[in-house]
Formats: C-alpha cells, sequence, structure tokens
C-alpha cells in the first residue's frame, strides 16, 4: 500500500504516552486506590470499540510484533470473541429498537463479559506495549457522557472527588486523527472515520486498499474495472 500511516501513528502514540503519564500520575496520588497488578485481568473482559487510527495502529503491530503461527491461534480467539460481541450488540440494537430506555441498554451491556483474544493462557496481554487506550486507563476514574466510571476492584469511592479522565474528550482526538488520515487518502469512503470496531475485528480485518476504498482512484485499477463490465 503506498499511503503513508506513520505521521499519524506517530500522533496516536504522542496521545497514548499522555495517557500513560495520566494514569502513573493518578496512581502515584492515589497508589492505595489504584489496585491494578500482574495477572489481574478484569478489564481484558470488558466491551469497548476501537477508532479508525487505533484500529489501524494496533493491527499494523499485530502483523509486526507476531509471526504467522501466533496470530493464527490469536485468530480463532479473535473469530469467537466477535461472534460473541456480534450477539450482545444485536441484543442490544433489538431492545433499543422496542424501545427500552437506552441508559438502562448502555448499563446492561457494560455488564457483558467477552475474554479479549489478547489475553493468553497465563491472563497476560500478547500485545501489552501496543494495548488499546481504554485498557491503559482502566483501574483510575473515567467518565463517559457525563457519567463517571470505576474499576470495581479499585479502592475509589463512588461519589468522592478524584482526578477522572474524560473519554469523550479522548474519543474526539481520536476521532479527530482518524478523519484527518482519510482525506489525506484517496478513498471513496469519506465516512470511514465514523466507524467503530471492537478489538477483535480489528485484529481480523485486512486493511489493503480493497477495505480502504482506494482502488477503483488508481487509474490502471479503474481501466481493470471498465474492461470487466464490457
Amino acid at each position: 500500500m503506498d499511503i503513508d500511516f506513520e505521521p499519524f501513528f506517530q500522533e496516536y502514540e504522542t496521545l497514548r504516552n499522555i495517557v500513560d503519564a495520566t494514569f502513573n500520575r493518578v496512581q502515584e496520588q492515589y497508589g492505595d486506590c489504584v489496585r491494578c497488578e500482574v495477572g489481574c485481568a478484569d478489564c481484558c473482559h470488558a466491551l469497548f470499540d476501537l477508532t479508525l487510527i487505533e484500529a489501524l495502529y494496533i493491527n499494523h503491530k499485530y502483523h509486526q510484533r507476531l509471526d504467522e503461527k501466533e496470530r493464527a491461534a490469536l485468530n480463532e480467539k479473535a473469530n469467537l470473541a466477535d461472534r460473541q460481541t456480534y450477539k450482545i450488540k444485536r441484543d442490544a440494537y433489538k431492545r433499543m429498537e422496542s424501545g427500552e430506555d437506552q441508559s438502562a441498554i448502555l448499563d446492561h451491556v457494560a455488564e457483558q463479559r467477552v475474554r479479549c483474544p489478547l489475553l493468553n493462557e497465563d491472563d497476560r496481554c500478547d500485545l501489552y506495549e501496543y494495548r488499546p487506550i481504554t485498557c491503559r486507563l482502566y483501574g483510575i476514574p473515567t467518565a463517559i457522557g457525563g457519567k463517571a466510571h470505576t474499576c470495581g476492584l479499585s479502592g475509589f469511592v463512588p461519589g468522592e472527588p478524584y482526578p477522572t479522565v474524560n473519554m469523550d474528550n479522548l474519543h474526539d482526538k481520536l476521532y479527530d486523527i482518524s478523519e484527518r488520515l482519510v482525506k489525506s487518502t484517496p478513498t471513496r469512503h469519506k465516512k470511514m472515520a465514523d466507524i467503530l470496531v471492537p478489538l477483535s475485528m480489528a485484529l481480523l480485518t485486512i486493511y489493503n486498499e480493497a477495505y480502504l476504498g482506494m482502488e477503483a482512484a488508481n487509474p490502471g485499477n479503474k481501466e481493470k474495472e471498465e474492461k470487466a463490465h464490457g
């Protein structure tokens, strides 16, 4: 692929480093409340989606850092996780269509647990260094849509004032990088930055020119398509 994603990957890494620094700062201030430790995999069963830039970045590192045999084994787990996630989202959609309260649906989804395909038998992450931003913040207070969230295993007391990470602001920054990335490519899919995917799908997807909608932008490919259609 001729598209150079590296400048956008660097932007993502800069944001990721800020997130890591934020987590470390809260951990230093509230060490008795942040109870993350090696072998704790509670957050590795949470449901969340990735923006385009994060999906592309993790997919890139997945292929760069793991060999074909390792990826084959992980792909089986990713397929299982993806099927489970699809069923949960389909159920949530049906409940929303029936008129059920959206907050109740979201709370129900948040209670569902799907084992991350990157979580190995030792309860360690096989791509820990490149894990998503959401994973990096689990364990300290966050807020989504004005609603506070804390890890159930932490020592943070609900209702008490703590430094809180605004996940909506973070998502906006990730979306901005994704949108500028899309605008820099000759893609037919102009709204591609709007797509959110679970980590399992990010691992399984082949982000080639066909998927990214850039084949028709190549004159040679366009000529082939015209010939194929007579």
